[in-house]
């Protein structure tokens, strides 16, 4: 049996509170993004995680599930075709919330919270990976310090790895 949340709770009463979190689940499966108070940000990211887990399953029972919660049978179909396989290969962690300051009016904390769009494991970097930059600058240091029986070994793996290098030199001339 799920125990209450201890504290003040959304909006007053538990099912004001449930329906709160229902319509910015909604809300955040249709736009991919809202703006809310921290404190509904972080009640609303464990449902909208378990309803995502649940679209990844993708089967029928799953999806009268999620309709329990979320009543937009549109916003349930874009859940189940789009978001759920997007994040078929992500074992967790789907949304991301970020403090934006607090609101103007009542001076409340604000904060952004969205679906996660990158794979597991990206840099967002606006240089090269530093991998490519130690190989280009290894090759010349390696051929030198090889004997004179693996020259034909060295240029066997070569082709291999000065391929990504090219396709980065390439890349980079074009910018």
């Amino acid at each position: 049996m799920p125990q209450p949340t201890k504290g003040p709770r959304l909006g007053g009463s538990p099912s004001h509170q449930r329906l709160i979190l229902a319509n910015l689940a909604t809300a955040l499966f249709e736009h991919g993004r809202i703006t809310t108070t921290e404190a509904k940000a972080r009640r609303l990211r464990p449902l909208a995680e378990k309803l995502i887990t649940k679209a990844k399953r993708g089967d029928l029972a799953a999806r009268r599930q999620v309709l329990t919660v979320v009543q937009d049978k549109g916003v349930v179909h874009t859940l189940f075709t789009e978001i759920g396989p997007r994040f078929e290969n992500r074992p967790g962690g789907y949304t991301r919330i970020t403090k934006l300051g607090p609101r103007k009016g009542d001076s409340a904390p604000m904060a952004l919270i969205e679906l996660v769009d990158e794979p597991i494991g990206a840099v967002t970097t606006s240089r090269p990976a530093p991998a490519a930059e130690a190989a280009t600058t290894e090759e010349p240091a390696a051929e030198a310090e090889t004997p004179a029986e693996e020259p034909a070994a060295a240029e066997a793996e070569e082709p291999q790895d000065s391929a990504p290098a090219e396709a980065a030199d390439e890349a980079e001339d074009k910018k």
